[in-house]
């Protein structure tokens, strides 16, 4: 079997991933159920999702759950539709399923499709095992995922004020790491946002800067993490090669060199990600992408 991975959107226009598992050897014809994969997030239209799972090959068909992190809106949207028509179960902390219901995006509210997960609990769902964690942000209830499957890891820290204790030993297991860099500090000071809304981004239940990010990483990017897509990324305060290459320094004064020892990306606001496949069978857990959009 193998993994596949894609961004489908990262940004405060919306967020989603597709994480889902197949064979190797696709066979002429695929057994029902054989090949499925879960969304983190559905912050996008459904039709967005549908088109760019196709464009990769990958039939919409194959989502089986989508698990949530929090309430903002960037996060939810298309939940009613893909829950309440098109079936699927919505799984999300119990706060967060109120705040779900609340919010305004929320034109067909959630009722027969929810599902509970609980922080520090694992849920098992067929051949993944997830694992809900505290992050600090200002919503209700958010959470980070470690995600485990077929023998690896992937941890989602996509909107976070502060990486705490609790955060950092579930983000420390990641063979795959996905971790928010949403601003540069300069940029934001400097830009447009009244300074409650600055105040408020740079808090420690707000958002992390390219510069906290890459200090984190610095001090405990560890040897099984080979790839780190950084997510989030704001359109105002922040920008793709800038974020990349923040990170890149900081972990080149230690040693670590980007594209030599792991894999670095920054993932696009609006466009989808490459697909990533990763060939459970193979010891090694590097891959790279089909069509490599590293910035």
């Amino acid at each position: 079997m193998k993994i596949q991975f894609i961004c489908l959107a990262s940004g405060s226009s919306g967020n989603c991933y597709y994480i889902g598992v197949t064979p190797s050897d696709p066979p002429l014809i695929e057994k029902e159920g054989e090949s499925y994969g879960i969304l983190i997030d559905a912050g996008i239209a459904v039709r967005t999702i549908r088109k760019s799972l196709r464009d990769v090959g990958i039939p919409f068909e194959r989502v089986s759950a989508v698990f949530v992190t929090h309430d903002h809106a960037d996060h939810i949207k298309s939940l009613g539709t893909l829950g309440e028509r098109c079936n699927l179960p919505i799984y999300a902390t119990r706060e967060t399923h109120v705040g779900i219901n609340h919010n305004y995006v929320t034109t067909h509210k959630l009722t027969s499709c929810m599902r509970y997960v609980e922080k520090d609990k694992p849920l098992t769902f067929r051949d993944f095992t997830i694992t809900p964690f505290e992050v600090p942000h200002d919503a209700n209830d958010t959470v980070g995922y470690c995600v485990e499957l077929l023998g690896r890891t992937f941890v989602f820290a996509t909107d976070v004020g502060q990486i705490t204790d609790t955060a950092s030993a579930y983000i420390d297991r990641a063979n795959y790491l996905i971790l928010e860099a949403n601003y540069d500090p300069e940029m934001l000071q400097r830009g447009p946002y009244p300074p409650h809304l600055k105040k408020r981004i740079s808090g420690p239940n707000g958002h992390l800067s390219n510069e906290e990010t890459a200090d984190y990483l610095a001090d405990h990017l560890a040897p099984h993490t080979s790839h780190v897509w950084l997510c989030h990324l704001s359109a105002e305060n922040n920008h793709p090669d800038l974020a990349y290459k923040t990170v890149e320094w900081r972990l080149r004064e230690r040693g670590i060199i980007a594209g030599k020892d792991f894999y670095l990306a920054a993932l696009k606001r609006t466009t989808p990600s490459a697909l990533f496949e990763f060939d459970v069978d193979d010891a090694s857990i590097d891959a790279q992408p089909q069509d490599d959009n590293n910035a």
